[in-house]
């Protein structure tokens, strides 16, 4: 019930009529204070800023209360506790503005920081509703759909095309092409057969597959992937508030300042105004009031920064390693050569020909040749007759053409005869890190289409203004040994980890971590959310990349423009050099009006109003930041 009344007060509504309240207090003390005729609000029964410092400061007593009960050790004392001693102390001499203003700015700063620091974890949920929920078991030849938790290590299970795959296994029956993207980020489908390995959370593409359990409940890869984001959610300590690091000592220094100046004077009214202009809430305005102008400003480039402390410590990152597909690259297959064997077959017709055979396919490297097609306006032919191998390739009839368009695998099961000449460009390509579909007409090779992800422009001038600023750079991907290292090349990136799992991900960047590596991941795909969590400062491609690695990101970039990862290096450093200035200068203010105090030119009423005046500064300063040029 109090931890109830404590949230409904602590809240933006609660709050805004705290400071109407607080404003109705202030105008009959201007009045008094500058010579004019005191003035009473009759229409109230009671002085105004007791509602400012039921709504404020209850709030601020609880947390006060509960960090003395729970903090270990020295963090027991905290801004809270001196900002409530000065309320007492205000309220015990009667100036209730003074310790009404204490407590609202207090509360202010907290709303301010909350703002910059709360985020929606989403993301796990959807990375949990992935999860099958159920399988198909054959148990004495019969099929019965059974939950998931039930299925056990060494039940049969068949997995039809579209059906997300429920438990770790082996493929005991059958070939397909299964999308591993959730696990590895590929954007091709991995064709499966006899013996090879399959993953929970996995998409069955094409054919039917009977599978063998080898890894189910918390063990399978899928809930691993939960289980790692989890851990690294945990791992994430919230942004400790500068103003209670400083209070240990803050709060001794201006308990003594304010009994000596007691002891002194003899006046227990300085003791106080000591107390009211010693409330760090200058100090806790600094760092949220910068931060939002800083994530304002980065909203305007098209860049969403979730919280403070990942804007600090995007600043001291020294490594970023970068997923590839959908981050360096577009993350979509279009057709990049197109080599004909025979004489009388021009590129256009091999492109027409192969298209017409695959325009009923639903293999993704056959849709792409078709939509390239339909791009060039090229008038396709339907086919006759068609057959589809799940995992291999097609057989269409055109135009009384028997086409066979797959694999070398597929084609030579076929009968189809891969000369040297076929051979040596099919290496080269896969040195390109290209797919390929091979073309024949009857027992003859015709040519071949090569397919490949897109690199993004600007990709390759970023690494290079990274490697500019004294910061390293990492590919760490799912795809093969020899797609990363062509795309690495492509770009400037010359350390490379390739065909990695997202818990090999997580294990390379804390192997980096542990080499003294400050390490931002950037990453777009649900394989990535692991290592998103586990770096120190995580990036999400906005507009293309999963909800779950936005969630599970410290910042998204929303446009997809990788180049603004240098200004991510930029903004931080001038964020930081505006909060330190920020808390130099309000220090200086309290300092200047210590004195004051101590020479009684101060009440506690005018005493809260020079501290309010620091603050404003400060809010003042944060301000400038938002419109602060980028210098590259």
């Amino acid at each position: 019930m109090l931890k109830k009344l404590n949230d409904f007060l602590a809240g933006i509504p609660m709050t805004i009529v705290a400071g109407v309240f607080l404003l109705l207090d202030l105008i009959p003390h201007l009045m008094e204070e500058f010579g004019g005729q005191p003035m009473e609000l009759s229409f109230l029964p009671f002085d105004p800023a007791w509602v400012t410092i039921f709504i404020c400061g209850i709030p601020l007593l609880y947390l006060a209360i509960w960090r003395v009960i729970h903090d270990p050790g020295i963090s027991k004392i905290s801004s809270a506790l001196l900002i409530c001693i000065a309320m007492a102390a205000a309220i015990g001499i009667g100036d209730l503005f003074a310790a009404g203003e204490v407590v609202f700015i207090m509360q202010i700063g907290a709303i301010l920081e909350d703002a910059t620091t709360n985020r929606a974890k989403k993301g796990l949920k959807k990375l949990i509703s992935l999860a099958p929920t159920q399988g198909r078991r054959i148990t004495n030849g019969k099929e019965e759909m059974v939950p998931a938790e039930k299925i056990r290590k060494g039940d049969v299970l068949r997995i039809l095309p579209g059906e997300t795959i429920p438990v770790d296994g082996t493929i005991r029956r059958g070939e397909t092409s299964v999308d591993q993207s959730i696990m590895t980020g590929e954007s091709l489908p991995v064709d499966k057969g006899v013996g090879e390995e399959v993953y929970c959370g996995t998409i069955n593409r094409f054919g039917s597959i009977d599978i063998s359990a080898t890894k189910v409940g918390e063990d399978s890869s899928l809930k691993k992937l939960i289980r790692m984001v989890q851990e690294a959610e945990n791992k994430q300590a919230p942004m400790q508030r500068l103003a209670d690091r400083a209070a240990s000592w803050l709060v001794p220094v201006a308990l003594a300042v304010a009994i000596g100046a007691y002891i002194f004077s003899g006046n227990i009214v300085t003791a106080v105004t000591v107390l009211v202009v010693f409330c760090p809430c200058a100090l806790v305005l600094a760092t949220p009031t910068a931060v939002m102008a800083a994530i304002g400003q980065a909203t305007k480039h098209g860049v969403i920064i979730k919280s403070g402390e990942a804007l600090e410590k995007m600043g001291k990152v020294d490594t970023i390693a970068f997923d590839k597909t959908g981050t360096l690259t577009f993350g979509r297959l279009d057709v990049s050569d197109i080599i004909s064997f025979d004489d009388t077959l021009s590129e256009e017709e091999l492109l027409t020909l192969t298209a017409s055979a695959e325009a009923k396919s639903e293999h993704p490297l056959g849709k792409a040749i078709v939509e390239c097609a339909r791009a060039k306006d090229l008038a396709l032919t339907e086919s006759t007759s068609f057959k589809m191998t799940a995992g291999k390739g097609i057989f269409a009839e055109v135009n009384d053409r028997r086409l066979l368009c797959g694999s070398e695998e597929f084609l030579a099961e076929n009968g189809v005869l891969i000369d040297n000449q076929v051979h040596k460009e099919l290496n080269r390509l896969r040195t390109q890190g290209k797919a390929s579909i091979i073309a024949a007409d009857g027992q003859k090779c015709i040519g071949v289409i090569a397919l490949s992800d897109v690199l993004r422009p600007e990709a390759r001038d970023m690494v290079e203004r990274l490697s500019d600023m004294n910061t390293r750079t990492v590919l760490l991907t799912g795809d093969n040994k020899k797609t990363a290292d062509y795309f690495a090349q492509q770009v400037g990136i010359t350390e490379v980890r390739a065909e990695l799992l997202p818990e090999e991900k997580v294990r390379n960047i804390e192997k980096l971590q542990k080499e003294n590596r400050k390490v931002c991941m950037i990453g777009d795909g649900v394989n990535d959310a692991p290592a998103l969590k586990t770096a120190d400062v995580s990036v999400a491609m906005g507009s293309m990349g999963s909800d779950i690695a936005i969630d599970a990101a410290d910042v998204a970039l929303m446009s997809d423009d990788i180049s603004k990862i240098p200004y991510l290096k930029w903004l931080p450093n001038t964020t930081v050099k505006t909060i330190k200035f920020s808390i130099a200068l309000s220090m200086c203010i309290n300092f200047v009006a210590i004195l004051m105090s101590l020479m009684e030119v101060l009440t506690p009423t005018t005493g809260a109003l020079v501290h309010n005046a620091g603050s404003c500064l400060v809010v003042l300063i944060a301000a400038l930041l938002y419109d602060r040029k980028y210098k590259q």
